[in-house]
């Protein structure tokens, strides 16, 4: 069995807590409030499943936090540069930020996604919907500037409806588009051993939801391949909410629901890490069987966890209010059915998004 060392044991005088990484072939839930370490601890465990395994990584990071996976930590052991610059992590960055960009192609999205970006109704906005479902016959480039000038030389009043809408909304214009550039569809494609989506970058609002499900439309479309993945979600509430308000939401968050429910038999593992559990979809929390459980104050929270995850012991998960700083409870397939109180141990890469300290 492949172990993963996360750790020490808080009950077992410092014996390393070791977790199951086969059982990652389940989906993991991760929570922990502001300040418990979660994503402290989340970085320790991403980077055990890099040394430990060969399972490609795809992480969606809304906050920068893991946009140094490809480095490693001033101190941290010298024989393990070398060894985790073979690694070949891909950082894929949004905004200003220095490094290969990451873009997506609107043109080759699943159609459904496609009217999500638009805001389109199939039956609401039945004929601009009509032209969106047609464009891909007569528009196979992946440059937006060919799209504008289809639909602007269109003699016909739905063709210049849906220019309109989409000059409205600035989509075209978004820097997430590929425009004949790489995009993650072929990195994810190329089988890196990680790849992290900087998603925190963009300028409009729905740029991030856009990448996503992008990605997880690709992730989809080709799981017939059953090459195994795991898709690790920060931030999971921003993802894949209980109560999805746009149509670009509705639409991620069906996706996510989707391979929670059926993509383990394909190899598509997912891995959702939040601050509160009561925020992320119910269909795809009730799909987790691995909890990581870092402090957690909310009596609500607490009580849905409890109820969610019946193998964690109820007295454990009601002690986590008490943590401190880096300990978790681990419980689930990767503990071998039995719960352990963990230190996480020190990370090996920099964190990104490290907390801000009061000047004194």
């Amino acid at each position: 069995m492949t172990t993963l060392e996360i750790g020490t044991l808080v009950d077992e005088a410092g014996a390393p807590a070791l977790l199951d990484a086969t059982r990652f072939n389940r989906h993991t839930f991760w929570c922990g409030q502001s300040g418990s370490g979660k994503t402290y601890a989340l970085g320790v465990m991403l980077e055990q499943l890099l040394l430990r395994t060969r399972l490609p990584l795809l992480v969606l990071d809304p906050n920068g936090d893991f946009v140094r996976l490809h480095e490693t930590r001033t101190g941290a052991p010298a024989d393990l540069g070398s060894r985790w610059a073979d690694l070949g992590v891909r950082v894929l960055r949004s905004g200003d930020a220095p490094g290969d960009r990451l873009h997506a192609r609107f043109v080759d999205m699943p159609l459904r996604s496609k009217a999500a970006v638009l805001r389109l109704d199939p039956l609401a906005d039945r004929d601009e919907f009509n032209v969106l479902l047609h464009i891909g016959e007569h528009v196979r480039s992946h440059e937006p500037e060919l799209l504008h000038r289809y639909l602007a030389q269109a003699d016909d009043p739905a063709h210049a409806a849906l220019l309109r809408r989409i000059e409205n909304l600035g989509t075209l214009g978004w820097d997430l588009w590929a425009r004949g550039e790489q995009s993650v569809e072929d990195v994810v494609d190329t089988r890196p051993r990680a790849t992290v989506m900087d998603l925190g970058g963009f300028r409009d609002h729905a740029e991030p939801h856009a990448a996503a499900l992008a990605v997880l439309d690709h992730l989809w479309a080709t799981r017939e391949r059953r090459e195994p993945v795991l898709v690790v979600v920060d931030e999971a509430h921003n993802i894949c909410p209980p109560d999805p308000v746009t149509p670009l939401e509705k639409a991620l968050t069906e996706r996510v629901v989707q391979i929670a429910a059926e993509g383990r038999k394909f190899g598509l593992w997912l891995l959702l890490s939040t601050q509160r559990p009561s925020k992320v979809h119910p269909n795809v929390l009730s799909q987790c069987d691995n909890l990581g459980l870092l402090r957690m104050s909310s009596p609500r929270d607490l009580a849905e966890l409890t109820d969610v995850f019946g193998y964690a012991p109820a007295d454990l998960v009601a002690a986590s209010p008490r943590f401190p700083q880096g300990r978790a409870l681990f419980a689930g397939g990767f503990t071998g059915g039995r719960a352990a109180l963990v230190q996480v141990g020190a990370r090996l890469t920099p964190e990104g998004g490290s907390d801000v300290r009061v000047p004194l």
